[in-house]
C-alpha cells in the first residue's frame, strides 16, 4: 500500500489512493477495501500487541451489540465471557511472543459475549502483521450459534448434521452510500488514511478466509493470497481468465440448479445462473460445496456470495468469502459412524441378553436335573442311567459353549477385531478333522459323506476361520435334518479359488425368509421348535 497520491481516481472525501495487493497491474481504490472491511458478512477485528481494539467492522459491532465506534480503544477481553478473560490475556501474551496464523475450524470451543451479557459460540481465525515496528493481530470472528445448535441436534436425534454460517450480506449500494456519507462527513488526516489502507491491505493479504471478486458472468477479478494457496493457482493464472465455475463440480451445480428451479418460475441453468439466482431470490446462499483445486482434488467449503452494486444500484460484481470446513465435515462423519457403531453394539448386547435368558434356560435346567439324578444312581447296575445323564450334561454344556462362542465371534466382528492369518495346509485333512469335531452332534443314523475334487488339495487360507465356517455349516445341517439322513460335504479347487458346499436333507428354508438369512439373530419361521441363536450364518457371512 502506498502513500496517497493523485492517480486519477478520487474518493468521496477528495483523497486519492493507490493500493498494492501484491497482484501485477492491479489497482484498487480505498472505497473497495473499506467496503470489504466494513460490509463483509464476517466480523473483522484489529488489535495492537496490548490487546486494545484499533478497528472493528460494522458486522462485528452488530454481532456483539455495540454502537458504531464504541469498541475502539477497549480491551478485546470485553468481547469474551468473564470466566475466560484472564486465560485469554495469557493466551494473547503468548501469541504476541510467538505470532502465527491460525485458520478457522480447528475444533476449539470459543465463546463471545454481547454487550447485553448474552453469550454465543464463535469461530476465530487469527493473522498478524507489523506496521512501522508495531505489531497488530487480525481476527475474523464468525457467529456459529446455528451450527452449534445443529451439532447438538445430531447428538440428540442421531440425524444428519447441517451447519450453516450466518446468512446474508448487505448490498454494495448501501455500502457505497454509507461509506460516502461517512467520508464526506469526516475530514480524515493523511496519516490516518494511510493507516486505514495499511490495515485493509493486511486484511486482504493475511486473512485466513478465501476472498475473491468476480464479475456478473462469474469471471474472477480479484483473488487473495489465501485463495491462491487453497486452489493452487496464482493470481496471474486466474484474473480475467477463469470462471468461478472452474472451482465447482458439474454434478453439484446441476443439483443446485434443480433446487432453485423449484423456487422460481423459470428453469435455472447449471452455470453462474445458480449463484445469481440464489442472490436474487434472497435465499440462503451460504451453501456447502466440494470445491476443486488445480490438481483436481477437492475440499469441502462454505461459500457466501454478496452482490456488489454501482451508483445506479445495478449489480456490477459479486464478493465471495469461502471457509474451508473439511475438518468439521470429517469430524461429523466420524461422529455419525461412531454413533451408528455404538447403536449396533448396544443392540447386539440387548438382543444377546434377551436370547441368552431363553436359550440358556433349557441346557442349564438339563444340567441341573441330570446332576441331581446322577447323585441318586449309586448302584453298579445303574451305570447305563449314569452314562445317559452324563451325555446329557455334556450336550448341554456344549450347547452353552456354542452360544457363547457365537456371541464372542459377533462381538469381534462388530469391533473389527478379526485378522486373517494365512498359511498353506491340506484342505482334505482339515475337513476330516472338522467332521470328527462335529461327530458327537450327529443324530441317530446320520452320517457325513465327504468328497474332494481338483488337481491339488493344498490351500493358502486362514485355517482357524475355515474351521469355524465349515463347523457352522455342518452343525446347521445336522441340527435341521432328520435322523438317518445323509449330509454331503464337498471341496473343490478351481484355479486360485476353493468352493465348499454343504448339502443336507433337512426341512429347507422358506422363500420369504431367504432375503434375511444372513442377518444377525434371524431365524426362519419354520424352526421355532429347534434351539439356536440365529448367529451362525451371520458369522459365516461376515
Amino acid at each position: 500500500m502506498k502513500s496517497p497520491k493523485n492517480n486519477g481516481h478520487s474518493t468521496p472525501g477528495g483523497e486519492d489512493f493507490v493500493v498494492d495487493l501484491g497482484m501485477p497491474f492491479t489497482t484498487l481504490n480505498n472505497d473497495t477495501f473499506a467496503a470489504l472491511f466494513n460490509y463483509a458478512s464476517i466480523g473483522i477485528l484489529i488489535t495492537n500487541d496490548g490487546g486494545v481494539i484499533q478497528m472493528a467492522n460494522t458486522h462485528i459491532e452488530t454481532q456483539f451489540g455495540y454502537e458504531r465506534g464504541e469498541l475502539i480503544g477497549k480491551k478485546v477481553e470485553i468481547l469474551i465471557p468473564p470466566r475466560y478473560a484472564k486465560n485469554h490475556e495469557n493466551h494473547r501474551k503468548g501469541f504476541n511472543k510467538n505470532p502465527h496464523s491460525r485458520p478457522m475450524g480447528l475444533g476449539m470451543e470459543l465463546a463471545g459475549i454481547r454487550k447485553n451479557g448474552e453469550e454465543f459460540p464463535v469461530e476465530v481465525s487469527l493473522g498478524h502483521y507489523s506496521v512501522d515496528g508495531d505489531s497488530y493481530a487480525l481476527a475474523f470472528v464468525n457467529d456459529i450459534t446455528q451450527r452449534k445448535e445443529t451439532e447438538q441436534a445430531i447428538i440428540e436425534l442421531n440425524a444428519h448434521l447441517e451447519e450453516k454460517v450466518k446468512e446474508g450480506s448487505q448490498s454494495l449500494a448501501i455500502t457505497v452510500e454509507q461509506l460516502g456519507k461517512q467520508m464526506r462527513e469526516t475530514e480524515r488526516k493523511d496519516a490516518e488514511l494511510e493507516r486505514v489502507n495499511t490495515f485493509l491491505n493486511n486484511i486482504w493479504n493475511h486473512a485466513g478466509a478465501i476472498i475473491f471478486v468476480c464479475d456478473v458472468n462469474g469471471i474472477v477479478q480479484f483473488f487473495n493470497p489465501a485463495a491462491e494457496k487453497a486452489f493452487g493457482y496464482t493470481s496471474s493464472q486466474v484474473l480475467n481468465k477463469i470462471s468461478l465455475l472452474k472451482f465447482h463440480l458439474p454434478s453439484e451445480l446441476e443439483k443446485k440448479a434443480e433446487e432453485l428451479s423449484g423456487l422460481c418460475s423459470r428453469k435455472v441453468k447449471p452455470d453462474f445462473d445458480v449463484f445469481a439466482t440464489a442472490v436474487s431470490l434472497n435465499v440462503s446462499n451460504n451453501q456447502e460445496w466440494h470445491l476443486v483445486r488445480k490438481d483436481g482434488s477437492t475440499f469441502y467449503a462454505s461459500l457466501n456470495m454478496t452482490p456488489l452494486r454501482d451508483h445506479h444500484h445495478d449489480v456490477s460484481n459479486y464478493l465471495g468469502i469461502v471457509i474451508d470446513i473439511s475438518e468439521k465435515k470429517k469430524a461429523e462423519t466420524e461422529l455419525l459412524s461412531a454413533l451408528e457403531k455404538e447403536r449396533e453394539l448396544n443392540e447386539l448386547k440387548s438382543r444377546f441378553v434377551s436370547m441368552a435368558s431363553h436359550e440358556f434356560r433349557t441346557p442349564l435346567s438339563a444340567v441341573l436335573s441330570s446332576a441331581y439324578l446322577l447323585s441318586r444312581y449309586t448302584k453298579e447296575e445303574e451305570q447305563p442311567q449314569r452314562e445317559k445323564h452324563i451325555q446329557r450334561i455334556v450336550a448341554s454344556v456344549t450347547s452353552l459353549t456354542e452360544i457363547l462362542n457365537d456371541f464372542l465371534s459377533v462381538g469381534k466382528i462388530e469391533e473389527g477385531d478379526i485378522h486373517a492369518n494365512f498359511r498353506s495346509y491340506d484342505i482334505k485333512e482339515q475337513m476330516h478333522d472338522v467332521m470328527q469335531d462335529v461327530h458327537h452332534l450327529l443324530k441317530k443314523g446320520q452320517h457325513i459323506n465327504y468328497s474332494h475334487s481338483g488337481k491339488s488339495q493344498t490351500v493358502f487360507l486362514d485355517q482357524s476361520m475355515m474351521k469355524h465356517i465349515v463347523t457352522n455349516l455342518l452343525s446347521n445341517a445336522v441340527k435341521f435334518s432328520n435322523e438317518g439322513s445323509e449330509i454331503c460335504l464337498n471341496t473343490e479347487i478351481k484355479g486360485k479359488k476353493i468352493v465348499i458346499s454343504v448339502k443336507d436333507q433337512g426341512i429347507g428354508i422358506p422363500d420369504d425368509d431367504r432375503k434375511d438369512l444372513f442377518k444377525r439373530f434371524f431365524r426362519s419361521s419354520n424352526v421355532t421348535n429347534i434351539q439356536g441363536t440365529g448367529l451362525g450364518l451371520h458369522i459365516v457371512h461376515k
